[in-house]
């Protein structure tokens, strides 16, 4: 059946999907009582139900890793495709299967009660709060609470929503993309992990993070690596500038960023930069390199 335009049914399927992959895992006692907190919430709109349970997850089912296998993570890009639930915990996946069963099929009420629940959650609570938002239904009302997320100066917060997950991609628009990675920097949270980085580059972001490299510069302050890779796609003048400074007195990792960060880069000035790379036998290391390789930060997943 086409779930694509019923938010009930993708509900539904979701639903189904985190069910089956906790009912692999969790020893009876703990799998009777997902099944019955499941079952009450489902067709009602009961906010101290809801609240109840997932504050009693970790506690009822644990903290241990998912651990999916291959055949469960090609069904979660099946069912929702850019989904990455490598890292989901049990009482993640929990959690976020009783916010969807709790969705009564009202999209207002969805996202008031979500902006409820993420007012009042402690860390663990909202990070697998915001992990679930490209299961949930009323992807655009809720987009007002994804973008609080991405503000917040906790890494974790930030990463849940950030990282490995597609809804940033498709529902920010350019100035709260934007605004998301710039954040990234001053979490010291790694880019790698966020999807569409590539696909949403553009102008104005690469003028952003050269005024950051600038005054991190002028600071006698480190730039990440990484954000070379969101100046060379759309780097004018100023930009081919400061990649040249890198390449000139950079450190080695950053001069590798560069040459990496290139290969997606066009005109004049990039085809010089290049060839400097080449002169100094970047090029062809930094083309057995991918970008966790140049920035292998440890996240908080």
């Amino acid at each position: 059946m086409d779930t694509a335009n019923d938010p009930g049914q993708r509900c539904g399927a979701a639903i189904v999907m985190l069910d089956g992959w906790l009912r692999a895992r969790l020893p009876g006692e703990a799998l009777a009582w997902f099944g019955g907190q499941l079952e009450s919430l489902m067709g009602q709109e009961g906010a101290a139900v809801l609240a109840r349970a997932l504050g009693q997850a970790p506690r009822r089912l644990g903290r241990g890793a998912l651990q999916l296998n291959a055949v469960e993570l090609a069904q979660a890009g099946r069912l929702r495709p850019g989904l990455e639930p490598d890292a989901w915990r049990i009482d993640q996946a929990a959690r976020i299967a009783f916010i969807l069963a709790a969705y009564g099929g009202r999209e207002a009420r969805f996202a008031e009660r979500l902006d409820a629940l993420a007012d009042t959650a402690e860390i663990n609570e909202a990070i697998a709060l915001y992990r679930g938002f490209p299961l949930y239904p009323a992807a655009e009302a809720i987009e007002p609470r994804a973008r609080e997320a991405v503000r917040s100066s906790m890494r974790p917060v930030y990463e849940a929503i950030a990282h490995r997950n597609p809804y940033p991609m498709e529902r920010f628009d350019e100035g709260a993309w934007n605004q998301m990675v710039v954040k990234s920097f001053f979490l010291d949270s790694p880019l790698w992990p966020v999807q569409g980085l590539e696909q949403r580059a553009n102008p104005a972001l690469a003028q952003m993070l050269l005024d950051l490299a600038h005054e991190r510069w002028a600071a006698g302050r480190a730039v990440s690596p990484e954000l070379w890779r969101c100046v060379a796609p759309h780097a004018d003048g100023r930009g081919h500038a400061a990649m040249l400074r890198v390449l000139e007195s950079g450190a080695e990792m950053e001069r590798l960023a560069v040459a990496l960060s290139l290969r997606a880069a066009g005109g004049a000035d990039a085809g010089l930069l290049r060839a400097e790379c080449r002169r100094q036998g970047l090029e062809a290391r930094a083309a057995q390199l991918s970008w966790p390789d140049c920035c292998p930060h440890t996240t908080n997943e």
